[in-house]
Order: C-alpha cells, then structure tokens, then sequence
C-alpha cells in the first residue's frame, strides 16, 4: 500500500470539496435550506482533516485496518488465535449456565433441610417472627378470615406475655 503523500492528498482533498459544493449547490436549490447546510458541512470535511494534520493519521489507521485484515486471511496463527478466542467465550458463557443452576440446586437443599419452627419459637437465631406461621400457612377460605385474625391476636398475646410483655 503506497504511503502518505501531502502532493497528492491536498489536490484530492480540494478536489472532494469541491465536487461536495457544487453537490450541495444542487441540493439546496431542490430539497432546501437544510439538505443544503448538511451538504457543505459534509463537503468541507476532507480539507479540514488535511488541514488539521488528521488525514494522515486517518491514512494510517486504514492502512493499519487492512494490513491487519490481509495477515488474517493469510495467517494460520492468526485463525488459531480467533479460535482460541471463540473457545473461550463458549467456555465462559457455558460456566455463567453451570454457576446459574448449581446456584439454585443449593438454595433449593437450603430450604428443604430447614426445619419449620413455630412463631415465636426460640431458635438458634432468636425467636422467629410471629409473621412466620400464618404466611407459611395455607390461606384460609373467606368465612374462616374472622377466626383466625382472633387467633392471631391470641398467638401475639401469649408471645408478649412469654416475653413478659403487658
């Protein structure tokens, strides 16, 4: 690929701007004042870039981005290394599966090896609370509301009294 030449760039940047003007001449007088505005704005970029010093650097990314893309094709160490990329990313993705469900096996044992304690039972971590029974419960028919709300009262009674609580 020939190398960065500023004889020959700066025709060529002049050149596209100038074929952009005329473009956006045409544009404004047939789609308006905005089509217009955006076409100079767009014509007046390849004069800038060469005038800024980033023309060149915009030549050597390019030349850089297709070096890079010839080796590739060319190269088996290079598909060696791109598979060993893919294996990798299989491997990782398949590892975030196996911590997902291996994850939820142990929660699931956790739960099931716990025993249930009644409300206000003294555990090893303090009383449980006494929201614990009747959330754990079966939900009760509608006629049946009434009598268990007096018996929760009457569990939380005898609760705060255990407690020497009035």
């Amino acid at each position: 690929m020939p190398d960065f030449n500023d004889l020959t760039l700066l025709p060529f940047c002049v050149g596209l701007t100038l074929l952009g003007l005329i473009g956006s001449w045409f544009a404004w007088r047939r789609r308006g004042v905005a089509a217009g505005t955006r076409g100079v704005a767009w014509s007046l970029l390849p004069v800038s870039l060469y005038l800024t010093g980033l023309l060149e650097l915009v030549w050597d990314v390019v030349r850089s981005a297709v070096s890079w893309v010839t080796h590739l094709i060319f190269s088996p160490t290079v598909w060696a290394g791109v598979a060993l990329f893919g294996v990798s990313v299989v491997l990782y993705v398949v590892s975030g599966v196996a911590r997902g469900r291996s994850g939820n096996q142990k929660k699931a044992d956790k739960t099931q090896k716990k025993p249930a304690s009644p409300a206000g039972e003294l555990t090893k971590t303090g009383p449980a609370p006494a929201s614990a029974a009747p959330a754990q419960a079966a939900k009760p028919s509608k006629g049946k509301a009434k009598q268990q709300e007096s018996s929760e009262f009457d569990e939380i009674e005898d609760i705060l009294k255990r407690h020497g609580i009035n």
